[in-house]
């Protein structure tokens, strides 16, 4: 029994939890009080530009508010966690305390139906820090979101009456920065792996990705074949399954990418799998996941809206508001 004894605790001992400290907590902690502030997201530019009108090229009288007023007062939605309704009434009463009750708050159906097709640029200040480094680093995984269905303890408890229906977001995640330059929201039944694509198609032209970061899902053929065509390299771990593959080009299952893959594939044959992901800094994978823990605990894990289009909508605008949030301040630690 006291062998045991020790070596339970030798055990524990050498299992550890590593400890971090926060070595710029001043700076930090004013970014944290800066992300409530409304003057983050209510600016004077979005002030001047609130009622310039646009002309659709159709009949009928052009929509009253600009597309920035929408995604301001969405903005605001989605960070102060309000309905449609209520956000009408924020903005209205912050307009009101700004001196500019020459303007009008979108009532809460303009805000509905304009967020079917607003488009949702990256900010400008973003777009500097992603250009203005080297290649990107990018890390991307896919999360849920309820859409609407019971909550996970009624289900465990008592099973399920109502069918939960729920989306995937896929995130891009800058592993330098901690930005989200590329995100998509899908059905849940969309593989990981088919949306790198998209993802790489929807970063801006100045930015270009040097190293892509998957877990297990992105081991695929189509996959390493397209990263080896934009010269970007794939890390995902093989799968236990995994063999090498050795093919004339015009055989039947030959793929371009093949030697790339062959040499992850051996090397963990060799070393184990373990050392693979040390040794290929596979580790930085985990700053997606990351993300996506900001991502829901900022601004939850449901989505409200009821079509794709406006989801999606909704989905952009958190990403684009947590990237604001991230250029506030970020953490740096220090491991004891």
């Amino acid at each position: 029994m006291k062998a045991n004894t020790k070596t339970d605790t030798t055990l524990q001992s050498s299992k550890k939890k590593k400890s971090y400290k926060i070595t710029n907590w001043r700076e930090y902690n004013d970014a944290l009080v800066a992300r409530g502030s409304v003057t983050v997201w209510l600016s004077d530019e979005v002030l001047a530009a609130w009622n310039q009108p646009i002309r659709s090229g159709k009949a009928g009288h052009p929509k009253t508010y600009s597309d920035i007023a929408i995604q301001t007062a969405l903005t605001m939605q989605a960070i102060y966690h309000l309905p449609l309704r209520a956000t009408e009434g924020f903005v209205q009463s912050l307009l009101f305390l700004l001196g500019c009750g020459h303007l009008k708050s979108p009532d809460y159906s303009t805000l509905s139906y304009r967020s079917e097709d607003l488009a949702v640029p990256m900010s400008g200040r973003v777009r500097q820090v992603l250009a203005s480094g080297e290649d990107l680093h990018m890390a991307v995984d896919s999360t849920g979101v309820k859409l609407y269905g019971e909550g996970e303890w009624k289900v465990r408890k008592h099973g399920w009456s109502k069918r939960r229906t729920w989306r995937k977001v896929h995130l891009g995640v800058d592993v330098s920065t901690n930005l989200i330059p590329a995100s998509a929201l899908t059905e849940s039944e969309v593989a990981d792996g088919h949306m790198v694509e998209p993802l790489l198609d929807a970063l801006p032209d100045e930015c270009r990705v040097d190293t892509l970061y998957g877990d297990g899902a992105y081991d695929l053929w189509d996959l390493y074949d397209t990263c080896l065509g934009r010269d970007i390299t794939l890390l995902a771990p093989p799968r236990a399954t995994a063999v090498d593959q050795y093919l004339e080009p015009g055989e039947r299952g030959y793929h371009p990418s093949q030697a790339v893959r062959n040499q992850a594939v051996l090397y963990a044959e060799k070393h184990g799998i373990t050392k693979w992901k040390r040794d290929s800094g596979y580790h930085k994978r985990s700053l997606s996941e990351t993300a996506m823990y900001r991502l829901k605990v900022i601004f939850g894990a449901n989505i409200t809206a009821r079509t794709l289009n406006r989801q999606q909508t909704q989905i952009q605008l958190r990403i684009q508001a947590l990237n604001e949030m991230t250029l506030l301040g970020m953490p740096k630690f220090v491991m004891n």
